[in-house]
């Protein structure tokens, strides 16, 4: 027996683990990984390049599903060999899958609004517990345990039907649920939703072909007949490439689909499936597996629940939204950023589980290093933020007031892990003692910010005011972790002989960081959760929108009522002269030429002698100068709020996870070091979070920096603009709008406003615009109405009077294009330009 080898980090160097083989092969790891996400990568390729169309595709995936993969799993239910199975391992499983799908479950129904929170409690719980058990998951598995726990290869076609006839079920009536809700028969078929749900259940040929399997399992003797053995084979043996090629196809075009409302629904989803279900596997078989006598074995099988729990997502998920047709861009978006997401997490894990032994100097080392490193580039990130927020001024208004409190808490974190690289290998107890003063009380008041942030939005949910006073959260954000700081220094106990500052203090400080991350993650997520719920102000309308438009500002400032533009009412029809001038706001965008065609008359254009074109300068223009003095005064940010601190949740669930797996285990072994490097980069790489939010301001950033490219780049943005695609979609949009809605939408909305001495310019408000289409039925919501208004300004139908301004909700002015065209019969389009008299 070989002598204990020390694994954990400071305080905890004294718990020890056996130096033992280890319980799986990493030589196999990669080419399986190689193997797998090379052949999806070949189905995305072939699908990208239409070698492989979409109706195609599908029939691919109606063999892998209905043929390729009833049959295998029909050949291992009949081959299973019941006698190695743990069924402690199993229980543990359907107790982590049930967990994960009610919290999912859960949070969805509390958060979601009432109109469809039935669909997307159903969709969201399966996605985060149906796995890609077979296609991904099984291969992986084989490479890693095939030699020294083969018998754990069974065990996925155990597991499986755990989501498949248990979990999917229930997701599926929380669908019908919501179709009926939706139905306008809600007083029929009550029990209908019951009869579809078994009928569905029944009718899936991977649930039968498992109940068929287990059937012939005991009739048949374990032995397939040898009939049908071969023909069987065929079938099972097909579905590895064909199902991993099926789903590089079906991730074609799918981060397509990515708009602002499924952000927030991504980065929930995706912790709750790569973050929270592994943890949970992982600690259910360390709960339930007491059977288990050699420790040994107990630590393989609990490694090999956490694995489990990284395979990402099934494709099936996104054929149950596209059947329902609810939240497909979520799924598939989800889908295929978990996939990527899950290849480089299961392949650090299997690496440190092989690791035969472990020194922990080196290893606390390699940490401290890594600290040091993240801090000096999030430091330079977080100084290159600051700067930003001092120079647009907007840390004069609230919510900035406290975004820029948090972000000098990060700047102190940086400093402090810099300084605390220095200081702690200098025999200086003092030096020490201040620095871990310094870093430590600045990361618990990056956890409190966070939290407080998300409680203010909540606040000014309705009316942008604050319930309470100002100065009570710098006292809660920098007092409460000053105070838990100085209990911490008096009296903790000072742990000898550690570099480590998160074990400075021993347990007394895992116990504390617990605690604040604990409150932080209760009042920072119920505060978003009633943020999402009840009627929202237009300010927060911001995360139900798309950008697919590429307009990345907020639309808070568009609804800001003080101070709108100048209108005038439009003069009669007798009154239209014929020197007719032209604002050019921003510069012609020519429609495309199936749309002109559609739009063109026998009435013949003005005549350049009859309608002059006067350039307006933006710099001069009272609309633009308008639309740029509201986006300074009025606008919170409310979304870019909102993304940072859940962002800044998510960190505080991992940083709460590792501190709970330290103190509630023994041996905290080796994939615990996985989740401190990935604490350590989120406690120290905050900076990245905010730079990426906050550091590229567009009105101070983005906007000149285009501005001084198209001046060293002459005609390259606007040959770009003429020559860019437009997708069938967007053209069937506009085609159907100037065709049937554009004459009654600009008779209804259009209004002629000032915006110059002598010129007057005919545009509507995009809030207008997405009121008149919910009127005329065109858009069923606001979110649909937005997405109606990207593609008609994608399509050249209507343009910003701001240039480089996308399509929003908002107090934002628009007009329609063919601007100056009149109608033979004297009668004026609103369109055209007026001079001002």
């Amino acid at each position: 027996m070989e002598p204990p080898v020390e694994v954990g980090f400071g305080s905890n160097t004294s718990h020890s683990l056996s130096v033992s083989p280890p319980a799986m092969s990493i030589e196999k790891l990669f080419p399986a990984l190689l193997e797998c996400f090379g052949i999806v990568l070949c189905g995305y390729v072939a699908g990208r390049a239409d070698i492989i169309t979409s109706t195609q595709a599908k029939g691919l995936g109606n063999f892998v599903s209905k043929f390729a993969l009833p049959a295998l799993l029909y050949k291992n239910m009949v081959l299973l060999d019941f006698g190695n199975v743990m069924w402690s391992f199993l229980w543990s499983i359907l107790i982590a899958k049930v967990s994960v799908f009610v919290i999912v479950c859960a949070l969805t129904l509390v958060v979601t609004g009432p109109e469809n929170r039935f669909g997307k409690a159903g969709l969201f719980s399966i996605f985060a517990t149906q796995s890609n058990d077979f296609a991904l998951g099984y291969p992986i598995v084989e490479a890693l345990y095939k030699n020294t726990h083969p018998e754990y290869l069974q065990y996925i076609y155990l597991v499986a039907p755990i989501s498949l006839m248990i979990l999917n079920p229930i997701g599926f009536a929380f669908c019908e649920v919501q179709n009926w809700r939706t139905s306008q028969e809600q007083h029929q078929h009550k029990l209908r939703i019951v009869a579809v749900v078994i009928l569905q259940v029944l009718k899936n040929p991977i649930v039968f072909m498992v109940i068929v399997g287990l059937a012939s399992h005991f009739l048949l003797g374990q032995k397939i007949p040898t009939i049908m053995q071969e023909f069987v084979d065929g079938l099972a043996n097909s579905f590895g490439g064909a199902a991993l090629f099926y789903l590089g196809l079906s991730m074609v075009g799918q981060l397509g689909k990515f708009t602002r409302s499924t952000v927030v629904a991504l980065i929930l989803l995706i912790t709750a499936k790569l973050l929270v279900m592994p943890l949970i596997c992982r600690d259910m078989v360390e709960l339930l597996d007491t059977d288990n006598d050699s420790s040994h074995n107990h630590s393989s099988l609990s490694n090999y629940a956490f694995l489990y729990g990284v395979f990402p997502s099934a494709p099936s998920v996104a054929i149950y939204a596209a059947q329902y047709n609810m939240e497909l861009e979520v799924v598939t978006s989800g889908m295929v950023i978990s996939t990527f997401l899950s290849a480089p997490i299961m392949y650090v894990s299997a690496w440190l589980l092989t690791i035969p032994w472990m020194d922990p100097k080196p290893l606390v080392s390699a940490l401290q290093n890594v600290s040091f490193n993240i801090s000096i580039i999030s430091l330079v990130a977080l100084v290159w933020t600051i700067a930003v927020m001092l120079l647009s001024k907007k840390f004069k208004r609230f919510p900035h007031v406290f975004t820029m409190n948090l972000f000098l808490a990060q700047f102190l974190v940086c400093i402090g892990m810099i300084l605390w690289n220095f200081i702690v290998k200098q025999d200086n107890f003092i030096g020490q003692v201040l620095t871990f003063t310094l870093l430590y009380g600045s990361l618990y008041s990056t956890y409190i910010w966070a939290a407080l942030i998300a409680l203010a939005l909540f606040l000014m949910k309705k009316d942008n005011e604050l319930k309470v006073p100002v100065w009570i959260f710098p006292i809660v954000g920098w007092g409460v972790p000053a105070l838990i700081v100085g209990v911490l220094l008096i009296a903790g106990e000072r742990m000898p002989d550690t570099i480590d500052s998160a074990f400075f203090y021993g347990r007394s400080q895992i116990i504390s960081t617990a605690v604040v991350q604990f409150c932080g993650i209760l009042l920072g997520g119920g505060s978003l959760m009633g943020l999402s719920r009840g009627p929202q102000d237009p300010n927060y309308h911001v995360l139900e929108q798309d950008c697919s438009s590429g307009a990345t500002d907020d639309a808070a400032a568009d609804h800001c009522p003080e101070n709108q533009a100048p209108q005038e009412a439009g003069p009669t029809e007798g009154s239209i002269t014929r020197e007719c001038h032209m604002c050019e706001c921003v510069q012609p965008q020519p429609m495309p030429d199936m749309i002109v065609s559609t739009n063109m008359s026998d009435t013949p254009s003005v005549q350049p002698d009859q309608c002059d074109a006067v350039q307006c300068e933006p710099a001069t223009c009272l609309l633009a100068q308008e639309e740029v003095r509201l986006q300074q005064q009025c606008d919170p940010q409310a979304a870019r709020h909102v993304l940072l601190c859940l962002l800044l949740v998510v960190s505080l669930l991992a940083n709460l996870s590792s501190c709970l797996w330290w103190l509630f285990n023994r041996v905290p072994g080796r994939l615990y070091l996985e989740l401190q490097f990935f604490c350590a980069i989120a406690n120290y790489g905050q900076g990245f979070i905010s730079f990426g939010i906050f550091g590229l301001d567009k009105h101070l950033i983005i906007l000149p920096f285009k501005k001084r490219l198209s001046c060293l780049w002459p005609g390259r943005g606007r040959a770009e603009d003429v020559q860019a695609p437009v997708t069938e979609e967007v053209r069937l949009t506009c085609l159907q709008f100037v065709r049937y809605h554009k004459d009654q939408c600009a008779q209804d909305i259009v209004q002629k406003r000032r915006c110059g001495e002598r010129t007057m310019v005919a545009t509507f408000l995009g809030s207008d615009l997405v009121e008149w289409l919910l009127r005329a039925g065109v858009a069923r919501d606001r979110g649909e109405g937005l997405r109606y208004g990207s593609q008609l300004q994608q399509g050249g139908v209507l343009q910003a009077v701001t240039p480089e301004v996308g399509f929003l909700d908002g107090a934002r002015h628009y007009r329609f294009t063919e601007d100056c065209r009149l109608e033979r019969q004297g009668a004026t389009r609103d369109a055209c330009i007026e001079t001002w008299d």
